[in-house]
Order: C-alpha cells, then sequence, then structure tokens
C-alpha cells in the first residue's frame, strides 16, 4: 500500500510529536484570530465555543492525513472538503479561495518553524517536503492558484500576510475565548508560545512585545526531554481533560 507521505518523510517527525503539534496549533490560532476570514470560524459557532476541541479535531485530521495510505488520506481530505461544502451551502456564500489557501500556508509555515524552534533547523529540501506535502493536499481540495514550488510559495506566503490579515473585532473575542478555556495561567504561556513562533507582521498586528520570557523555559524543557522528564511539565501545565489527547499526538495514529 502506498502511504500518502514516505514513512522516513520529515513531515511524520514533524507531526509524531505532541510538543511540535501544539506550537503548530499555537502559531495557527494567533493567525486565525487575524485572517480576514475569521467571520467564517464564527458562522458554525464552533470555535468561539470550544477553542480546544476545534484544535484536536483538526489535528486529528491532518496527523490522519500525514499517517495514513494514499487511500485513506484522500478520503480524509474529501471528508474535509465535503465539511466546508456543507457550511458554504448553509451560509449561502462560497469560502474564498485565498482563505483555504491561507489556511493550508499555516501547515506549512508553522509546520516548519516549529520544528525548527524545538529540535533543529530543517535543509532546503526537508522544507520543500513539508510544502510539497501539503500542496498535494490543497490540490486533492481542488484548490486553485497554488504555488508549484516551495520558492514560489515563499512568495505567497508574504503576499497573504500582508494582504489577509487585519485586526477586528474577532480578534479580541477569539482571544477572550482563548482564556476563558484555558485560564489565567495557560493563557499566558500560550501567548509566550505564539511569541516564538509567529511571523513579525503578526507579532506587530497582535502587539506582542519583544520580550520572550519563555525562551529559556524552553531551554531547560529541551534539556528535560533529553532524561524522559517533559511529562512532568505537560502535567502540570496542560488542561487535564486534554491530557490523553496530547499525549496521543506522541504516538502514531493507526
Amino acid at each position: 500500500m502506498k502511504m500518502f507521505v514516505n514513512e522516513n518523510s520529515v513531515v511524520r517527525e514533524i507531526w509524531g510529536k505532541s510538543d511540535t503539534v501544539l506550537f503548530i496549533f499555537a502559531g495557527a490560532s494567533a493567525e486565525f484570530a487575524l485572517n480576514k476570514a475569521v467571520d467564517w470560524l464564527y458562522f458554525t459557532g464552533r470555535l468561539p465555543a470550544d477553542p480546544l476541541g476545534r484544535l484536536f479535531s483538526t489535528v486529528g485530521y491532518a496527523r490522519q492525513i500525514v499517517f495514513s495510505t494514499e487511500e485513506i488520506a484522500h478520503k480524509a481530505i474529501d471528508k474535509m472538503a465535503a465539511i466546508h461544502a456543507g457550511v458554504e451551502q448553509k451560509r449561502g456564500q462560497s469560502i474564498p479561495d485565498w482563505a483555504y489557501r491561507d489556511v493550508l500556508f499555516m501547515l506549512i509555515d508553522y509546520s516548519i518553524r516549529s520544528y525548527e524552534l524545538l529540535e533543529q533547523k530543517l535543509s532546503e529540501s526537508e522544507k520543500a517536503e513539508v510544502f510539497e506535502t501539503f500542496y498535494r493536499v490543497g490540490s486533492r481540495m481542488g484548490l486553485k492558484d497554488l504555488p508549484q514550488t516551495y520558492q514560489q510559495w515563499l512568495i505567497a506566503r508574504e503576499e497573504h500576510l500582508v494582504q489577509n490579515l487585519q485586526e477586528s473585532k474577532y480578534t479580541s473575542d477569539l482571544y477572550k475565548q482563548y482564556r476563558k478555556h484555558l485560564g489565567p495561567i495557560r493563557y499566558l504561556l500560550l501567548l509566550e508560545a505564539q511569541k516564538l513562533v509567529v511571523p513579525n507582521l503578526v507579532k506587530t498586528l497582535l502587539n506582542f512585545s519583544s520580550t520572550a520570557w519563555l525562551v529559556p523555559v524552553l531551554a531547560v524543557y529541551k534539556i528535560a526531554r533529553k532524561f524522559n522528564l517533559d511529562w512532568l511539565l505537560k502535567e502540570a501545565i496542560l488542561p487535564g481533560e486534554y491530557k490523553s489527547d496530547i499525549k496521543a499526538l506522541d504516538r502514531m495514529p493507526a
């Protein structure tokens, strides 16, 4: 059986660790709050009502694609496309093509940024591998005007950041929901994690300070991982009801 992503691919390494996946969605949660199409996430009400549940739902689809055979991955992608088509039908509007591309671009960018923050620098060929994986996801979904190479994507990503991000009423409301569902301490940790992984334009639009006190904490955490003590820290900071979900991120899905 042909796998959607090669078993030796760096993409599997990125998406097979809870640490990396959590940073990917820390970054995406910041950028979602600024995206000009964020009203689509409010239309269903799922994101503001349960941002953490939405996170794990999205993670589940992404990991099913990354760790599955091509046939199963295609079914998961087709299901995602059908869900979005159903939302469009209910609203009587089409989600803009650029909004679909934005989500795809986030997955590429934050996969690379998170891995490099927590592990090591990726080579150009490895970055191209990340791009190629999610390009195939977008192509299967029928997205238009996708960049064809990693180098083209770098240019398109910068253009999308400039054109499609703005602070709005949804920005402040979404951050209120993050704080409500995480609590004050975990919310501060989220903000600090976002500072470390988001592009400079996102930092500017969200008025993030230049001070990032999570940097020394992250250094200690990396040392703790070498001695398998990282879960002592995770147990202390993660919401209890999601600990099993987060532990599952360190295992390859069946």
